[in-house]
């Protein structure tokens, strides 16, 4: 039989994930970084080039900088790091180094395997005639200085950082971190061990953080929250991230105090159950304004809007709640531009729930995504295992159906 639906008052998965989207529209303020403290960070502004790409004409290949038909005259050798590099005459050719700066007057450059020399005497041995301008990389080939090379909203990656080192860029405007608390709720949860006979290993606290920090989070810090009351709200009292993330207590069972202790806090819910499986009973809220957060108190500005994030606590239903609501959000307030969906066809059939949106976890095969086993709100091994999580509409998706992917960090 299958599972009811989520009920008239759930958020249709599209509009939850828009409507946490829209919840983050005002980005944290820039700062200006080295380059070396802004990996994983948002650039606040265009990244333009400095300078040229490449600054002046080089060699794209060891062997000898040419000028003119051969056979050319061997009159001597330029390296990478010369900066001065007198001209070459007609007929004359340079030993040249990958890189180095190409001397006036050179046409192109032979390669080393296609270059034969009796020490002063080259001769081309390649098996086409050289042309002008071969293997030499010109100046500007890349980009020229002011060009502007990456959009603002761009993620800061590994990639991102060479780019802006290679076009003279010491520091750069980035956004600030959206500073997250994660509380993992419930009295059965371990932090250390084997789980034993009512006690199951906390899974949350290491699994989430990562899907945080990728979204552009500073995850400041991880607590264990009992299921007591009071805790629960002092814990959002006292609060000063920009982002609470919260585990478990998001339905309405004995001990479920999440909504209680929001409506204490004055928060204002945007989205209370998600018709999605697994996860649907996810929320998110807006907080009422605090300080600053606590990871940087020398910041003046205030943390502006805040909001919390509840998450149902078991583990794959806590990841469907994260890339439903946590990602948008975190992405938003970062400042990070919207993407295209990531699109891929379905290999074979995706089952789907009767009316709800399905995260499924999937496998690329040539054919296309494939769904995995071991797919339970409690289950993770499925998920480890998956390249991504499908989208799957509401009663499935045929074979060669289009459907969008989710991939994690």
């Amino acid at each position: 039989m299958a599972a009811p639906s989520t009920g008239p008052a759930a958020s249709s998965w599209p509009r939850a994930r828009e409507t946490a989207r829209r919840a983050g529209l005002r980005p944290l303020p820039a700062v200006a970084l080295p380059l070396a403290e802004t990996l994983g960070r948002t650039l606040a502004e265009p990244l333009t080039a400095l300078t040229d790409l490449p600054a002046f004409d080089t060699s794209a290949m060891d062997g000898w900088a040419v000028a003119g038909p051969g056979p050319w005259r061997v009159a001597g050798r330029v390296l990478a790091g010369r900066v001065e590099v007198a001209p070459l005459a007609d007929g004359a050719a340079v030993e040249i180094a990958t890189g180095a700066q190409l001397p006036p007057g050179a046409t192109a450059v032979l390669r080393r395997e296609h270059g034969r020399t009796d020490g002063t005497l080259l001769r081309d041995h390649g098996p086409q005639p050289l042309t002008t301008g071969q293997d030499v990389r010109p100046r500007g080939q890349e980009c020229r200085r002011g060009e502007t090379l990456l959009p603002g909203g761009t993620p800061v990656g590994p990639s991102v950082l060479g780019l802006a080192a290679a076009c003279g860029h010491d520091r750069l405007a980035v956004r600030r971190r959206p500073v997250v608390e994660l509380l993992v709720l419930g009295d059965e949860l371990l932090s250390t061990g084997v789980p034993g006979p009512g006690l199951v290993r906390d899974a949350l606290g290491p699994l989430l953080p990562p899907w945080l920090q990728a979204a552009g989070a500073e995850v400041a810090d991880v607590r264990a929250v009992r299921d007591d009351y009071g805790m629960l709200r002092d814990a959002l009292r006292h609060s000063t991230a920009d982002v609470v993330v919260t585990t478990g207590g998001t339905a309405a069972g004995p001990v479920d105090f999440l909504h209680r202790a929001l409506a204490e806090a004055g928060a204002r819910l945007l989205v209370d159950g998600v018709a999605v499986r697994p996860g649907h009973p996810m929320l998110l809220a807006e907080l009422p304004q605090s300080g600053p957060p606590r990871s940087e108190p020398s910041r003046s500005e205030p943390a502006g809007t805040r909001h919390l994030v509840g998450l149902p606590g078991n583990p794959l239903a806590a990841v469907a709640g994260t890339v439903t609501l946590a990602l948008p959000l975190l992405h938003a307030r970062s400042g990070r531009a919207l993407g295209a969906p990531v699109l891929a066809p379905a290999a074979v059939v995706l089952p789907g729930h009767p009316v709800d949106t399905r995260l499924l976890p999937v496998r690329h095969t040539a054919a296309g995504v494939v769904p995995l086993a071991f797919d339970g709100p409690a289950m993770l091994r499925g998920l480890a295992r998956a390249d991504a999580l499908a989208v799957v509409p509401p009663g499935g998706a045929a074979a060669g159906d289009p459907v969008e992917l989710l991939e994690g960090p």
